[in-house]
């Protein structure tokens, strides 16, 4: 079986030799299912990866005809391949399906909260969206994935440890495995990290992120502050901005090198709210360009922030799997940099002409929908986007 998982933990991830630690990493898993023939395939999702491989129930490239003036603005040069998203978006519409198990505790096992709110919203958002979304089934003849409600976060929640979330881990897998054939369909327990897709904020490669299988998720703290951002060149008098914890490398030298700059607005810490009323985000509005090197793991709630207010996000980092990496093209709506390019920011920015910032940020404006969770879910929203990465991914787990 291929469960699919989703952390906001990865530092255990280094420990996924055992299938019980992994299941610490679980927010989120699945346990996935094909009944039909599946060919061998991959992809790469590099920062400028090649284009989606499909096969089984998706599109094929060859199948697709051009249609140059419709939907331009809904499918325009955002995407690596437009029409094929458009056209195997439709087909997930059609045919995914999800079975969810209804065992659980509710006091250990996901029940959506009164409010989807914090840094772990987008595990709330998700454990909703697919019970309230047309992907769910009743039927398990009929699903390509299977749920398992877990949420690590809501029993770290209770104060409870890891050594007793392992055992009631694997207490919940036991009793699925002895109650439900469908969990041994594709080889069982000892094959689950190998045959796994991990749904994980911080894509890490150092602990095991694999890009053609597994999903790098957006970490999008809602509810916003303020509206969207968009359409406000006029008012992007700030070249570049950043404000956080200096509790990475990147960041100890990104504030060493530019606090004291008078061009770019770098703060060696975090904004009081004693300052003002929503000053941060307020300076998202005025600023250019958003700089989001990463902090404790190599994700940055930052990058939502940045692409909501409508400021071009700085990728800063040597190793980050973008979320929507093989469908959005990231170098249309953000800048994507090396650490090592720190010491040049600014001159880097001031160098990027002004017809190339408009375009960015027009781009960044139509990817804005991406990057949104809602309840009930809408189309290509944050969770439909997860969902169709997951429906491109099941077809080609092998076993």
């Amino acid at each position: 079986m291929a469960p699919i998982k989703f952390s906001h933990v990865p530092h255990f991830c280094s420990l996924q030799r055992s299938l019980l630690a992994l299941a610490l990493l679980t927010l989120l898993a699945f346990t996935y299912v094909s009944f039909t023939f599946l060919r061998s395939s991959s992809t790469d999702l590099s920062p400028n990866p090649p284009k989606v491989a499909v096969i089984g129930d998706l599109v094929e490239s060859s199948e697709i005809y051009q249609s140059p003036g419709k939907n331009v603005d809904e499918f325009s040069e955002i995407y690596h391949l437009p029409d094929l998203f458009r056209l195997n978006y439709a087909e997930m519409e059609k045919k995914f399906k999800v079975f969810v198990y209804p065992d659980g505790d509710p006091n250990t096992y996901y029940q959506t909260p009164r409010k989807l709110t914090g840094k772990y919203a987008s595990e709330g958002y998700f454990f909703q969206n697919i019970r309230e979304s047309q992907f769910r089934t009743d039927d398990p003849d009929q699903a390509h994935l299977f749920f398992i409600p877990i949420s690590c976060h809501k029993m770290r929640g209770k104060g409870t440890s890891y050594e007793n979330m392992t055992i009631i881990v694997q207490n919940y897998v036991q009793s699925l495995m002895s109650k439900y054939p469908y969990w041994n369909r594709t080889l069982g327990v000892p094959l689950l990290v190998k045959n796994s897709i991990r749904v994980v904020c911080s894509p890490s490669y150092d602990v095991g992120f694999i890009p053609h299988k597994d999903v790098a998720l957006p970490q999008v703290l809602q509810p916003f502050a303020l509206p969207t951002g968009g359409r406000d060149i006029k008012n992007r008098t700030t070249l570049g901005f950043w404000a956080g914890h200096r509790n990475s490398k990147i960041r100890v030298i990104l504030a060493r090198i530019w606090e004291n700059d008078t061009e770019l607005d770098i703060k060696n810490n975090r904004i009081n709210r004693a300052t003002g009323h929503l000053v941060y985000q307020n300076k998202f509005y005025r600023t250019k360009f958003c700089i989001c090197p990463g902090g404790s793991q190599v994700n940055s709630a930052r990058i939502a922030d940045s692409i909501h207010y409508g400021c071009v996000p700085v990728i800063l980092s040597d190793y980050y799997d973008l979320p929507f990496n093989d469908i959005l093209d990231w170098r249309k709506f953000s800048v994507i940099l090396k650490e090592r390019d720190v010491y040049r920011l600014k001159y880097i920015l001031k160098d990027i002409p002004d017809a190339e910032f408009i375009a960015l940020h027009d781009n960044l404006v139509k990817v804005q929908k991406h990057f949104q969770w809602n309840t009930p879910p809408i189309k290509y929203d944050a969770f439909h986007m997860v969902m169709y990465e997951l429906w491109l991914r099941h077809h080609v787990i092998k076993y």
